[in-house]
């Protein structure tokens, strides 16, 4: 069994910055947040610990009240902004998606910061989401190794049998993706095609690195 868990955000799709506009909105309509203060950054990280900087930048108390609030409402900004961005299906993602749709003993699933209704809502967009059957979100771990984690609970279950993380490729585009992959002994597939570079990549020495996904035979062949 090959089992590949999927980033979304910079790895599946570029959402043109969809995501922390709708945010923002949300700070804005249910916080009165008319200006955005500090430097909260996204990549990589969980919604859970984006918003809880996000509340502490603009003194909201992180409460799980807010917090439900906040995630209501960016929910219901996020298809809007979604539209009226500039955002794209990344390179080689439709084709490789569909190829291992149609391969047996693959098991395909995501591993993302987002929230898990914020990745539907995303994937759905760009109509990805169906390829999807579990995965580890974002809706209540700060760090990315808790989600990995949850990640491969998620397989298991998924898959009815113990899985051996040697069989687990995590795919993504931000070094937290392959800290994240080491975290569970999975093996690491890093793409450039967020906001790092491959040198930035190259760094935390993944089991494959590309520039993108428009020719994935180099995964097919090692996953094999």
């Amino acid at each position: 069994m090959r089992i590949f868990l999927f980033d979304i955000d910079g790895t599946l799709l570029s959402s043109g910055g969809a995501g922390k506009a709708a945010m923002e909105a949300a700070l804005a309509s249910e916080f009165g947040v008319t200006e955005i203060r500090g430097r909260v950054p996204f990549s990589g990280r969980t919604d859970r610990a984006i918003g809880q900087d996000l509340f502490r930048h603009h003194g909201i108390e992180d409460t799980p009240d807010n917090w439900q609030r906040f995630l209501t409402a960016y929910l219901r900004h996020l298809p809007g902004c979604l539209a009226s961005h500039d955002g794209r299906v990344l390179p080689g993602i439709a084709a490789l998606l569909e190829q291992l749709a149609g391969a047996e003993d693959v098991a395909v699933g995501l591993l993302t910061g987002n929230v898990r209704d914020g990745a539907r809502v995303k994937l759905g967009y760009y109509d990805l989401f169906h390829h999807f059957a579990f995965g580890g979100f974002g809706d209540v771990h700060l760090e990315r190794n808790d989600v990995a984690r949850e990640a491969l609970t998620a397989v298991q279950r998924h898959l009815g049998q113990p899985v051996s993380p040697e069989q687990v490729w995590v795919i993504g585009d931000t070094p937290l993706d392959v800290r994240c992959a080491r975290s569970i002994g999975a093996r690491a597939l890093a793409v450039a095609t967020g906001w790092h570079s491959l040198a930035d990549l190259a760094a935390e020495k993944p089991d494959l690195l590309l520039a993108d996904l428009s020719d994935a035979v180099p995964l097919l062949n090692l996953s094999t």
